[in-house]
């Protein structure tokens, strides 16, 4: 056993450190061992003090009450992770975005070339473009301005440059706002049904519930972001095939590459639309017409 430290506080402010020998008495005080042979059981407890709350403390406090747990940022961390969970109800698995193309023609064969191809298509294909429809779908979903609404959202529809592209992305936001609207409804969501008939697009759609549900643009696009990416990365684990770890290593290559494109979407307008990825573009298309095809896109 080694030695006992207490502290004592004398008159005079100066405090003492005392040691006790754990020998003397068996380890305890020699009142306490003394009242102990003699029968009378030991101390009672010492009841406890109530003390009154520090007055500095309690005004601030009451002038800054502090979030319990940091509740609205752990909400919208909440809703984003489900929303761009590969569990969400929106069929993403089923869409490669013209990779399985890639793949056949030889454009990819490992995880070089799969991450090169993929950074092409986030940089300056339809990664760019998806990020910059979002940005303003969120910022007139936000100010709750209908005809900007409206304007993004028929953009989106026009915007996909193939059958099956359009067909990927309408499809997903279709399935996207009628999940989200049955568990997380919101004036934003609605708005959106109300002012474009047509199809929505992915984007838009993730878009408007961020900003009906209060979420930032800047987390929420990110996020957005390495959502599609990991999808796409998934889609070439299984068609090149590749392992998961190398699938993982892709990913991790693709951080700045996000970072990124979602700094020059925040700056761009609409009218920086337009995509230099030629080569997804007509994997995409041709697509349409392969022989064997595991995905829809």
């Amino acid at each position: 056993m080694g030695t006992v430290m207490a502290g004592k506080k004398s008159s005079d402010g100066v405090t003492r450190a005392l040691r006790l020998s754990p020998r003397a008495g068996r380890g305890r005080p020699p009142k306490l061992e003394e009242r102990r042979r003699a029968g009378e059981g030991a101390l009672p407890l010492p009841e406890p003090i109530d003390m009154p709350p520090h007055p500095a403390r309690s005004a601030s406090e009451a002038r800054h009450p502090l979030p319990a747990c940091g509740e609205r940022e752990s909400g919208a961390l909440y809703r984003l992770m489900a929303w761009l969970s590969p569990a969400y109800p929106v069929g993403a698995f089923s869409y490669s975005s013209g990779i399985e193309w890639a793949v056949e023609a030889g454009d990819i064969k490992d995880a070089a070339t799969l991450r090169d191809w993929l950074a092409v298509m986030l940089a300056e294909g339809g990664g760019f473009c998806d990020a910059v429809l979002f940005a303003h779908a969120h910022r007139s979903a936000e100010a709750a301005d209908g005809k900007a609404v409206q304007a993004v959202a028929e953009i989106a529809a026009a915007f996909a440059p193939t059958k099956e592209r359009h067909l990927e992305t309408t499809a997903q936001g279709n399935a996207f706002i009628e999940a989200t609207r049955a568990a997380w409804p919101c004036a934003a969501l609605d708005t959106l049904k109300e002012v474009w008939a047509g199809p929505v697009a992915y984007p838009v759609a993730v878009a408007a519930a961020s900003a009906g549900h209060g979420i930032a643009l800047g987390p929420a696009l990110a996020a957005y972001l390495q959502a599609v990416a990991a999808n796409w990365v998934s889609a070439g684990v299984r068609l090149v095939p590749l392992g998961q770890t190398d699938g993982q290593r892709v990913l991790a290559g693709l951080e700045p590459v996000i970072a990124g494109t979602a700094q020059r979407a925040l700056a761009a307008t609409l009218d920086d639309l337009g995509s230099s990825a030629f080569r997804a573009d007509l994997a995409s298309a041709r697509h349409e017409t392969q022989y064997t095809r595991l995905f829809r896109s």
